[in-house]
């Protein structure tokens, strides 16, 4: 196509000639631009999340994911593409938000970069298809991919704390109950659940939401008790059933697969069909006996010790447990405790939180176990 002279104004504002491009080139630098920013943008992104799943994790598999994507994405990002890059007269370099000058922890930072990956993947997609056909075909899969892999991530950085975490709070009704569970966050606590059983869904709801956000602020698991609905409700990290709720397989289905889910054994027999069943843990008691579990028949010391020789699964016991015996249930075998009165009626549940565990952390992980528990505890993840 035959091009013709026209004039414009500099920067300085003089007068000079220039040659455009035809409308269609003009359209297909805009589009290359367009791919260039978002093929850097993915790259980018994918590369932070490769650095934490190499250094952090030591996982292969995930870090190969990530470069296994970053290589496919750089074959897409052609000569043509780079050379339509304009840096200088992009106005995006100059925006910013201030949500992008900190993160407060690596789920955070890794949330972000997951987001910022899906976006730009959803745009090469859609302006690829006018670049190359085949381009939003493969874009399209890679997105799916990236899904993938940031539920598998995060679930995988969930059970990691999971195993990490050796002190479990079971909540009881209170008036005060956010400043008791931020006491015990404070004291180091990494594991919470929500339970109460006598308030309508309204407040339930509620209540779990503003633990949730709580929780998630001191990198704490959050695991709601019984109720699934309210668990997707609120995106809490699981929830603990009992032997009268669901099946395992069906919370399963309906959490998916990377969220927690717990189950209470009394007995040998409920222990090993929890475990058949999936649990990620069980709760190991009542040890002694609570008004916690009225009416239930506490299981003992025995049932202890015969599941610290027994369970391939990270177990809680639970039941009555506080500072004057969880030296005596440790030494039944248990290297890890649910506390629920021991923290929710303790008048410094900070300190509380702090001494148990003091006495949880002196144990070694017991090398016969099926599980392996992380070398590497990041303390923010």
């Amino acid at each position: 196509m035959k091009r013709t002279d026209c004039y414009d104004l500099n920067t300085n504002g003089i007068v000079v000639m220039v040659e455009p491009y035809s409308q269609r080139e003009q359209r297909n630098l805009v589009i290359y631009r367009i791919l260039d920013a978002n093929l850097d943008r993915a790259r980018e992104g994918l590369r932070i999340i490769e650095e934490w799943c190499r250094f952090g994790l030591n996982n292969a598999q995930f870090t190969g994911e990530c470069k296994g994507m970053r290589q496919e994405l750089a074959s897409w990002h052609t000569a043509d593409l780079r050379s339509a890059r304009d840096t200088l007269g992009d106005p995006g370099t100059e925006l910013t938000h201030p949500q992008e000058e900190q993160r407060a922890s690596i789920k955070s930072l890794l949330q972000a970069n997951f987001c910022r990956v899906q976006e730009a993947m959803r745009v090469l997609e859609e302006y690829g298809k006018l670049y190359n056909p085949n381009m939003g075909k493969a874009l399209k899969q890679m997105r799916y991919r990236v899904y993938t892999l940031e539920s598998n991530l995060m679930g995988y950085q969930r059970h990691q704390l999971l195993l990490r975490s050796h002190l479990y709070l079971v909540t009881s009704p209170t008036d005060k109950l956010l400043e008791i569970v931020e006491a015990a966050l404070k004291g180091g606590l990494t594991l919470v659940q929500y339970r109460d059983k006598n308030v309508d869904d309204a407040v339930r709801f509620q209540q779990a939401q503003k633990l949730r956000q709580l929780c998630h602020n001191y990198n704490a698991i959050f695991i709601i008790n019984d109720r699934v609905d309210i668990a997707l409700a609120v995106d809490a990290d699981g929830v603990h059933l009992g032997q009268q709720d669901m099946p395992i397989a069906v919370a399963r289905q309906l959490l998916g697969p990377h969220r927690i889910i717990g189950r209470s054994t009394t007995n040998a027999d409920e222990m090993q069909r929890a475990i058949k069943e999936g649990a990620d843990y069980i709760g190991v008691g009542p040890v002694y006996e609570t008004p916690t579990k009225e009416g239930k028949p506490a299981a003992g010391l025995e049932y202890v010790s015969y599941v610290a020789k027994n369970c391939s699964i990270p177990w809680f016991a639970i039941g009555g447990i506080d500072p004057n015996n969880i030296n005596d249930v440790i030494d039944a075998g248990a290297k890890r405790v649910a506390v629920v009165r021991g923290i929710m009626q303790a008048e410094q549940p900070t300190l509380v939180t702090q001494y148990f565990l003091s006495q949880l952390n002196r144990i070694q992980p017991d090398p016969d176990h099926s599980y392996v528990e992380s070398n590497y505890y990041p303390d923010q993840w």
